[in-house]
This record gives structure tokens, sequence and C-alpha cells, in this order.
């Protein structure tokens, strides 16, 4: 059956194109959630679990796990994992660090996005608690060193392909963003400046 039958000539291809761009637009705009929800229910493309704690079950078999950090292009901070790798037992709870600084006199305020590698390792790593879970504001000078905890669930052990992983590399990348409302609020009470502009310019490549 016809889009709008009622409607004859050029009024109905006028109104059966706007139907198709909004339709279209429609589930560009939901694919957004289902992307992140498909990634982390599956792990596809590195995406990581949420978990409030282990399993309870540890194993003796052991998995090394690295860390990696990297800024967006115009992300003046510094970033790096505190230590590069750490090897422990599959379950149990691991605890790293990661540093940023912001070298400049103004407030600057980052989000983080995150996967781990290799991607089929993403369904069995979980986070219980870490940085990238809300945004970070870092005053002028500050260094700040941030924790996640994590742990690599048992069942990687009983998958047709993670039983064959034995290093997962988890990775950060910092992003900027704007300063939360929140704080922009009490700079305004307190008559400071809001600009999150570095006032030197900076070569982050």
């Amino acid at each position: 059956m016809p889009l709008f039958p009622n409607v004859q000539g050029p009024q109905r291809t006028v109104l059966q194109l706007v139907t198709v761009v909004v339709l279209m637009g429609g589930l560009s705009w939901a694919s957004v959630p289902f992307y992140d929800w498909f990634c982390r229910v599956t792990g596809f493309g590195g995406a990581t679990n949420i978990a409030e704690s282990t399993t309870g079950e540890i194993l003796d078999q052991t998995i090394t796990v690295r860390f990696d950090a990297s800024l967006e292009r115009d992300m003046p901070w510094t970033f790096t994992p505190v230590e590069r790798e750490m090897e422990l037992r599959i379950g149990e709870m691991g605890l790293a660090f990661y540093e940023a600084h912001n070298p400049f006199d103004v407030p600057i305020a980052g989000q983080a996005a995150y996967n781990v590698t290799p991607y089929q390792a993403g369904a069995f790593f979980d986070k219980i608690e870490c940085f990238c879970f809300v945004e970070q504001v870092l005053q002028p000078g500050e260094t700040v060193q941030m924790p996640v905890s994590f742990f690599v669930d048992p069942a990687i052990v009983d998958d047709s392909e993670g039983q064959y992983i034995h290093t997962i590399t988890l990775s950060y990348t910092f992003y900027q963003i704007d300063l939360p409302e929140s704080y922009e609020q009490a700079a305004l009470d307190a008559g400071e400046p809001l600009t999150t502009t570095p006032t030197d310019a900076i070569d982050v490549n």
C-alpha cells in the first residue's frame, strides 16, 4: 500500500521524502545506544563489563594485563599508566593506576574512552571501579593518580577463543570536554574565569 494514498503528485513525493529522512534520522539516533549496549554485552570492539565484585572463583592459571594510555589530538594533559603491566590469577581482583597532569593555568575537564585487546577478551574483562566511569576535572598544575580495579572472569578458560588469550591490553584515551555545569556555577560565584583554553599552545603529537 503506498504512503499517503490520498495525496497525489509532487506533494506525495515531498511527504514520502520527508518520511524517509525522519525515519533514517530516528534509526541513526537509536543505533548509538544500541551499538553501545551490543558492545558491552558481547565484548565486540573490545568493550568491557562492569561488575560490583569478583565472582569469588580464583584459578591457578595466570594472565598478563598490560596498560596503555593516549590522548586525543587537542587534549593538553599528560597521561600515562603508573605501571606498564601486571600478572595476576584469573578471577583475582587487580588494582592499577593511571597518572594525569594538567600543565596549564586553567582547569581542564576530560573523559576517558577505553577498550581491551584482543577484542574477544572484552566479554571477560570486568571493571569494578574506574576513573573512566565519570568525567575528570584537573585544576591548574594538578597531578592525580586515578585507580581502576578489575578482574578477568574465569569463564574465559572455557571459551573457544578466550582459552588461548594469555595477555590482555587495557587502553584508555582521554579527550577534552566542557567543564561540568556545577563547576561553572561555582566559578561564577567565586568570580573566576570560565575559559578552559590553555594560555600557551601545546603540541601533543
